[in-house]
């Protein structure tokens, strides 16, 4: 596999992590990503699945977001981020059992590139997707925005000016490897819940099953089980958490009636599709 590297593109890079980078062809490569959805619990479960022995998480409290806003970075600096094969070595031989390593970024699914780019250098990797009802997911990604000041419009007005502020964006992503765009990352509140889209993309670089796809309230409902489903799709040997983080109920609360029943409808479609893809059906809100 030839990764390309561009010197000037690590200009703006700290000492310390071009350190780090110096180091990168010694590291481990992620076996597995959780690539979605945001506002799903995708950080929770990571820090679940780095509860067991032979995962060892990377050296940065969030996920790189490698594939997505920071793929300029280059592939050394993707890689200074995960531990290195001696550590890696160490562990198995305390443990008796191969470690492996991952991260989770929830803008990986709905990011247009991310898919092919993760494909392009991690053609065996495993994926895990966590999807949450996409009323309830809306109206969390609009509250998250709101609270990081990212958004001042109200929710209604906010999702009412959703088709202008993204008109574009997407196909300029896809046209420009460079480009950032702040309204497809931070309004995109109805648009991330049409799981038919990303998953069929997904699924157009990454066999069906590579991909694990968990529901976001029956995966907080027993996450011991949840987290069981995982352990066994990345080939890790059972072992129960030590430790579940206090978990957000789900639900909307506050969120009028009519704005649910609108979504609802808005929605419909898109998930009767998303489960077709999935092969089961999730209790989300109905029209």
């Amino acid at each position: 596999m030839s990764v390309p590297t561009d010197p000037d593109r690590n200009a703006g890079v700290p000492l310390g992590r071009r350190l780090l980078m110096a180091t990168a062809r010694s590291r481990l490569l992620p076996s597995y990503l959780v690539v979605g959805v945001k506002r799903a619990g995708t950080s929770t479960l990571q820090q679940v699945i780095a509860q067991h022995p032979a995962v060892l998480p990377p050296n940065v409290p969030k996920g790189t977001r490698y594939f997505d806003v920071n793929h300029g970075f280059g592939w050394d600096w993707f890689r200074s981020h995960f531990p290195s094969a001696r550590r890696a070595a160490a562990r198995a031989r305390r443990i008796g059992m191969p470690v492996v390593t991952g991260e989770a970024s929830p803008y990986y699914l709905f990011h247009p590139l991310a898919p092919s780019r993760i494909r392009a250098v991690l053609p065996g990797v495993r994926l895990v997707v966590v999807l949450r009802d996409p009323v309830e997911r809306a109206w969390s990604h609009h509250a998250y925005e709101v609270a990081r000041g990212f958004e001042q419009l109200s929710f209604e007005a906010a999702i009412d000016a959703e088709h202008e502020r993204l008109l574009g964006e997407e196909e300029r992503l896809a046209r420009d490897p460079t480009y950032v765009s702040r309204a497809h990352r931070h309004h995109s509140y109805l648009a991330r819940g049409r799981y038919d889209v990303q998953l069929a993309r997904l699924f157009s670089c990454f066999p069906p099953d590579d991909v694990l796809v968990l529901d976001h309230g029956e995966l907080f409902a027993d996450p011991v089980a949840g987290v069981g489903r995982v352990q066994a799709f990345l080939g890790l040997p059972p072992v129960p958490p030590r430790r579940v983080p206090r978990l957000k109920p789900s639900g909307a609360p506050g969120m009028p009636a009519t704005v649910r029943r609108r979504l609802a409808e808005r929605f419909a479609a898109s998930n009767a599709a998303t489960f077709a893809l999935v092969g089961r059906e999730f209790a989300w809100s109905a029209p």
